[in-house]
């Protein structure tokens, strides 16, 4: 069963148990109705440090989930929404517009960031963004380029939750780790904070 727990400020903090595994869920919310979502922050390092920092950066909602006892073990996006979490029940009722950022490892395309999910207009204006400001990596939208797991389309998946669906974005690991550390390179942070802010204007 869902438990709460306390925490400062406007973050509200709740502990799941799923087929076994320990789920921490970190709400932050904000006016904003664009959210940033982190479905493995323990397993696919730098994407929650990147959700946080770009929700940060441009008022958007935030929601990542961790696994506080190691080893982390990767769940499939579609089965986490199957928790009993009001938490994230209160994040798809607060959010129109998602944007959640994963990791991959593909050694056929180490600099592909793959822009997945059921919200192409918005994986598009997400791609010319990343364009732009992330001139080291690749955005990829043609769905027959993005091998079938990394898609994002299931509709359960928490990204297609949102009433306008959202965006699945696939990251290589250089986009965002910096040597050991689950840092996400400037010019990555850079490029998903100015689409996330043209998706946020074309909402106005």
């Amino acid at each position: 069963m869902p438990m709460p727990m306390d925490t400062p400020g406007n973050t509200t903090t709740e502990r799941l148990r799923l087929d076994g595994t320990d789920l921490v869920l970190r709400l932050t919310p904000r006016p904003s109705r664009l959210g940033l979502l982190a479905l493995h922050g323990d397993v696919e390092g730098g994407t929650a440090e990147l959700a946080e920092e770009v929700a940060a950066r441009t008022g958007a909602t935030c929601l990542i989930f961790t696994q506080p006892l190691a080893p982390p073990v990767h769940i499939s996006s579609h089965l986490l929404a199957e928790a009993p979490s009001r938490t994230l029940a209160t994040f798809v009722s607060a959010v129109s517009l998602t944007v959640s950022l994963h990791g991959h490892l593909r050694p056929a395309t180490p600099a592909s960031i793959f822009l997945g999910g059921t919200n192409r207009a918005a994986a598009e204006t997400l791609a010319e963004a990343l364009r732009t400001l992330t001139p080291s990596f690749t955005p990829v939208t043609d769905l027959s380029e993005i091998p079938p797991g990394l898609r994002g389309l299931h509709p359960r998946n928490p990204v297609n939750l949102t009433p306008e669906g959202g965006v699945q974005v696939e990251l290589p690991l250089t986009a965002r780790t910096q040597g050991l550390r689950d840092v996400p390179p400037e010019e990555v942070v850079a490029g998903v904070t100015e689409g996330v802010r043209r998706l946020a204007l074309s909402r106005n």
